[in-house]
């Protein structure tokens, strides 16, 4: 018997988060490398397999749709630089070992949507919403005034990828089509930091050993595998299905950071997560509301 649309989507979306969720572990692996070696390796190899996948679903129609329209060019450009930002971000935190700050920031991430669907879109916010980037904020100022430090990589990943995801919602481009193209924007940047890593003596796309070379080329295809997951998820699920699906990337971030990196978590900080889960809480329950809520 044919799985239902919904028990499929659950199975696609939880493909796509469980594989993020992994992400800290198979980047540790990488961590004798520049994060930004690790970056213009990324974004050439996961250009070098959408595009096999692009000709074997033959789908390049789609790309040459889009290189008609200057304007959604121009935005995917800007989602790229910003999608390009949030993965050397995160790489960055792999590398100094701060995997509990980068899942603050993927937590955060939900309540800067809202925000920035207030400041942005202008939409409106009700109780539940408002009380969300309350206690989001509140998290923050517990950060500072506890830790004496401002959580710049957490609040970092969480502008970038709330903004990317703004910009990407723009542009009515699907999501194998748009990381093609959001990785050749990254390209010439990659490239030109090659050359000067290059005029250093360093080779940047050098594969190096086996285990290294197939990581490098895997990260190309775990960054596309789970953006093609979540898509097929999102075609099948309610926003408010999806919203309590994306929780589960930063869960297992947090979980890994503190039972396999053995990274501390202070009590001020857990303070912090606390009121983040309690402001996700009250959006989830927003979120859940607006979708069953009959029309």
């Amino acid at each position: 018997m044919a799985a239902s649309p919904q028990l499929a989507g659950i199975g696609y979306g939880l493909l796509a988060y469980v594989i993020w969720g992994f992400f800290p572990l198979y980047f540790r692996q990488l961590g004798h490398l520049a994060p930004m070696d690790i970056l213009s390796n990324r974004s050439a190899w996961a250009f070098v397999f959408v595009a096999i996948l692009l000709t074997l679903w033959r789908r390049w129609s789609r790309i040459a749709l889009v290189l008609r329209q200057p304007a959604q060019l121009i935005r995917l450009a800007l989602a790229a630089l910003l999608l390009g930002a949030n993965w050397l971000g995160f790489l960055w935190a792999v590398d100094q070992h701060q995997v509990v700050a980068a899942s603050f920031g993927y937590f955060l991430t939900p309540l800067v949507n809202v925000l920035l669907g207030l400041l942005v879109l202008k939409e409106k916010l009700n109780r539940r919403e408002w009380l969300a980037i309350v206690l989001a904020l509140a998290a923050v100022a517990n950060e500072v005034i506890s830790l004496g430090t401002l959580p710049w990589i957490s609040l970092f990943l969480a502008l970038t990828f709330g903004t990317y995801g703004l910009l990407r919602k723009q542009v009515p481009v699907d999501a194998i089509s748009g990381l093609w193209l959001e990785t050749l924007a990254m390209l010439p940047i990659c490239l030109v930091y090659a050359l000067w890593q290059g005029q250093h003596g360093h080779v940047v796309f050098a594969l190096g050993d086996a285990s290294t070379a197939i990581l490098l080329i895997g990260a190309g295809v775990i960054t596309a595998l789970p953006l093609l997951a979540f898509a097929a998820a999102t075609q099948r699920l309610d926003l408010a299905t999806v919203g309590m699906l994306m929780y589960i990337n930063p869960t297992m971030q947090f979980l890994t950071a503190i039972f396999i990196f053995d990274e501390p978590l202070q009590s001020a900080r857990l303070a912090s997560f606390a009121l983040i889960w309690l402001g996700l809480l009250a959006f989830s329950w927003s979120l859940w509301d607006k979708v069953r809520r009959p029309r």
